[in-house]
């Protein structure tokens, strides 16, 4: 997506912003006015400056995925029998339809697709191997079954 900002555009307060509303996005504007030490309006100015400009590109609630019967996260590794721009979108446009992709990155060195999916139980993760083993143009897939997950922060550093 173009942004408007690049990031030498962004100030403290900015950074400020940025920050509290990547550790808690459901707080009112008043909230994070007092919190950035301004009042509301430009407060509320500069946030929807940073929407508008990209540098937000959402609000969400983080779901925990066994919480709704997700038992299994893994990663797929994807190879295919071409970089022709066609196959990579074709493979792109597949991956990103299905539900249980979470993360669909197109990746160098090792594959050409790094996939993060979920999956309710181990018969579903096969069918999900099986699927993306078949898929058209797919040379090799490696998985790789999350066993724990010792971090996952949503975000960037800012500083």
């Amino acid at each position: 997506m173009p942004r408007d900002h690049d990031d030498t555009d962004l100030d403290s307060v900015d950074r400020n912003i940025l920050a509290e509303l990547q550790g808690d996005g459901r707080m009112t504007n008043v909230e994070l006015a007092r919190r950035v030490n301004l009042s509301a309006p430009p407060c509320l100015r500069r946030v929807r400056r940073l929407e508008e400009a990209g540098v937000i590109r959402g609000y969400h609630a983080d779901i925990d995925p066994v919480a709704l019967g997700w038992e299994i996260t893994f990663f797929a590794l994807v190879g295919l029998e071409s970089q022709k721009q066609a196959v990579l979108d074709a493979f792109e446009a597949l991956a990103t339809s299905w539900p249980e992709v979470r993360e669909c990155h197109m990746i160098r060195g090792g594959g050409d697709f790094l996939l993060r999916l979920v999956a309710r139980d181990t018969a579903h993760e096969n069918e999900l191997t099986a699927r993306l083993t078949n898929a058209p143009s797919v040379l090799r897939v490696q998985t790789l079954q999350t066993i724990r997950t010792a971090k996952d922060a949503a975000g960037v550093p800012i500083g």
